[in-house]
C-alpha cells in the first residue's frame, strides 16, 4: 500500500509524463523544454555548437524528423535576436542568457523550419485540435519571417545627391 506522499509522487510524474505539448508556442513542449535545460547545463561557448547542430541534424534528416521541437525551439532562440523578432517565453527557455548568434543561423534555422513545415507526416501531424494546428504552423511562419534573410537590394537607377 502507497502512502499519501508516495502516492502524490507517483501522481506527479504521471502527469509530467502525459503532459506531452501544453501550448503551441515553440518552447510549449517537454522535448523543447529539455533541449532548454540542456543549454543551460552546456558551457556558455557551447551553447551555439548545440543549435548549430540540432538545425544541421533537421535539414539533414531523412525520414522522421526526430529533433523538429529542439530545431524550433533553436530557431525560436534565434530569431529572438533578430529585428523583428519577439522574445522567448523565458519560464519554459533557457534561463541563462543565449550568446549573441552569428548572422549564418539565421539561414540554418529558416532552412530547418522549411524541412519541418514541408514534412506532413512530422510534428504537424501530432496536433490532435485543427485550431492548434493553425496556431502552431502560423507561429512558425511568423519565426521564418523574422529569419528569412531580407532579399538584396539591386539599385535600378543611378541616382546622385
Amino acid at each position: 500500500m502507497l502512502s499519501v506522499p508516495d502516492a502524490r509522487i507517483r501522481a506527479t510524474i504521471r502527469k509530467e509524463i502525459s503532459m506531452g505539448t501544453w501550448d503551441t508556442g515553440p518552447l510549449d513542449n517537454d522535448t523543447a523544454a529539455d533541449f532548454a535545460n540542456a543549454l543551460d547545463e552546456a558551457e556558455p561557448e557551447a551553447r551555439e555548437a548545440l543549435i548549430r547542430g540540432v538545425l544541421i541534424r533537421t535539414i539533414d534528416a531523412t525520414g522522421y524528423l526526430t529533433e523538429a521541437e529542439e530545431a524550433v525551439a533553436a530557431a525560436a532562440l534565434i530569431a529572438a535576436q533578430c529585428p523583428g523578432g519577439e522574445p522567448v517565453d523565458m519560464s519554459y527557455g533557457p534561463e541563462s542568457p543565449m550568446p549573441v548568434f552569428p548572422s549564418d543561423l539565421r539561414a540554418l534555422a529558416d532552412e530547418a523550419l522549411a524541412r519541418i513545415v514541408g514534412d506532413e507526416d512530422g510534428p504537424a501531424s501530432n496536433w490532435v485540435d485543427p485550431e492548434d494546428w493553425k496556431q502552431w504552423r502560423a507561429i512558425l511562419t511568423r519565426l521564418r519571417a523574422v529569419l528569412a534573410p531580407p532579399p538584396p537590394s539591386i539599385a535600378l537607377f543611378d541616382v546622385q545627391p
